[in-house]
């Protein structure tokens, strides 16, 4: 009798956990459904890039920040390629100034340019996210600490893959600047004449006040998006 009542234990046990595995698989599938879509619309509509000068500030790593704070690291890299397809289908169809001459110039480095450091933008943040879980309890600080250190990182981690891709662009042709735009061309030769110490130079006024507000618009909204949205989802799931 008492192995029967075991055994009626550990089948429900086995239920219990196979409904719960379920009921994570469905919520993790409607949230990653829900952030590409949106990530798309962001991607195609003014919601997701402000164009300034050669360059655009974007909020798009808003549902990257939800992505990593409230989901696995992957699933935050999933979305981080998401939008790196968007920018790469604007380099394609010239919608983005820079990286649309790119394009023109090396396909293939300009995909690896819009999609690789947006993969990476999303893991880095989840896994910061998951490092910093383990001591901040109350996740407050998770939240806002995630919320600053993806767009940081898409900044450092696009804007080092743009100089190297035009350092190696113009490696192999030192005519690349010719015929692009003023702006374009004073950016090619930059980069090509810069030295070690011209590097900052180059990325603070490339970037500069780009970077201050696109970083502290999405640290404010990422931090008050992804605390809501957590409340939210403990009280669906109670």
């Amino acid at each position: 009798m008492t192995n029967e009542k075991s055994f009626t234990k550990n089948e429900q046990a086995k239920v219990t956990t196979g409904r719960s595995k379920n009921r994570q698989l469905t919520y993790d599938l409607a949230l990653l459904g829900m952030l590409t879509a949106i990530t798309l619309i962001m991607g195609f509509t003014p919601l997701g890039f402000v164009p300034i000068g050669v360059l655009k500030i974007t909020f798009m790593t808003i549902p990257v920040i939800v992505a990593a704070a409230l989901m696995k690291p992957w699933h935050a890299a999933v979305i981080g390629g998401v939008f790196g397809l968007t920018s790469f289908i604007q380099a394609m169809t010239g919608m983005s100034a820079l990286t649309g001459a790119l394009f023109q110039l090396s396909p293939v480095l300009t995909f690896l340019l819009c999609v690789v450091p947006r993969v990476l933008e999303g893991l880095l943040g989840g896994l910061i996210f998951q490092g910093l879980s383990k001591i901040d309890k109350t996740k407050v600080i998770c939240y806002a600490v995630t919320s600053l250190s993806v767009p940081v990182l898409n900044t450092l981690l696009f804007m080092t893959a743009l100089y190297a891709e035009i350092k190696i662009i113009v490696a192999g042709n030192a005519d690349a600047a010719s015929g692009l735009s003023a702006d374009l061309a004073k950016t090619f030769t930059g980069v090509a004449n810069a030295s070690a110490g011209g590097i900052i130079a180059f990325f603070a006024a490339l970037v500069g006040l780009q970077a201050i507000i696109e970083a502290g618009v999405c640290f404010v909204l990422g931090t008050a998006i992804t605390k809501a949205l957590s409340v939210a989802v403990k009280k669906i799931r109670k």
